[in-house]
């Protein structure tokens, strides 16, 4: 969101009274969804107002009860007061002179009140924490799925510039026993992208893992990263920092292994895909 002047005062003051919850239904609506559109400025207004919600945490047992808290105890405390007065009087008009009590009555009202002022405040105390606790617990849960999402928005870039770069080689890797074909692109500064649908699925404990081939007779096979296609047996397997470089590199392989990966392939390789020569 940027907007300026009054407008962006009065949208950031909602964003604030949101955070409190303090927003009718309309407003709430209106601004949830201005937020989903993923409005960074807002998004980190928000961030903030929940930060400085949950300070107030701290400050809670040492909170001075509101005005309208105060009215409603000395209202209480006045009626309870009348009450046991009237009782009292009952009762000390049928007793003897040397069997009445010697405590005034001020006393206890005044007892009455600080026992009742102590729930109150306890009570006050208990539910600000828990507000404040859970608030702590929704802000990281959005601050760890924001960070997710952009993790996500960095990978899809860069696998975008590797697809659309002209340096980048398109290396075919078809499969073996009727699999369909990955598609490698591979960038010298950007990285690797391999990109397949309809992969089957793979059994819980298994993994597919790519390997590099290095042009260098007798070299041993490099392990790079390993990737299981998702439940539509969709493969997207984006390697940043490859071990080798395409002009020392003869072939990439894809091989199923055990789900930590390993150190050397254990089966036959199921997709193979042949860097052209130079």
């Amino acid at each position: 969101m940027n907007s300026s002047g009054p407008f962006r005062d009065s949208f950031r003051e909602l964003i604030e009274a949101y955070a409190l919850g303090a927003l009718d239904a309309d407003e709430h609506a209106a601004v949830a969804a201005h937020l989903a559109t993923g409005c960074a400025d807002c998004t980190r207004v928000l961030a903030e107002s929940r930060w400085i919600i949950t300070q107030l945490a701290y400050l809670a047992p040492d909170a001075t009860p509101s005005d309208m808290l105060r009215r409603r105890l000395m209202q209480t405390v006045r009626a309870e007061a009348t009450a046991l007065e009237g009782a009292a009087a009952e009762s000390q008009a049928s007793l003897s002179p040397t069997s009445k009590s010697n405590i005034p009555f001020w006393i206890w009202a005044t007892a009455a009140a600080v026992l009742l002022f102590a729930f109150y405040n306890s009570r006050e105390a208990r539910s600000l924490q828990e507000q404040m606790n859970h608030m702590k617990i929704t802000l990281s849960q959005q601050a760890q799925l924001q960070q997710e999402s952009e993790r996500q928005l960095a990978f899809a870039r860069r696998e975008a510039a590797i697809l659309v770069d002209s340096k980048s080689i398109k290396i075919p890797m078809p499969g073996a026993k009727n699999m369909p074909v990955l598609q490698a692109t591979w960038n010298p500064d950007l990285g690797l992208v391999i990109l397949g649908q309809k992969l089957p699925v793979l059994p819980a404990n298994r993994t597919l893992q790519l390997w590099l081939i290095p042009k260098a007779p007798g070299a041993k096979p490099v392990p790079s990263l390993t990737m299981r296609p998702d439940a539509n047996g969709t493969f997207n397997l984006l390697v940043i920092k490859l071990p080798d470089s395409p002009n020392a590199t003869k072939t990439l392989a894809i091989t199923e292994e055990p789900e930590s990966g390993s150190s050397q392939p254990t089966t036959t390789p199921v997709w193979v895909g042949a860097l052209a020569a130079k």
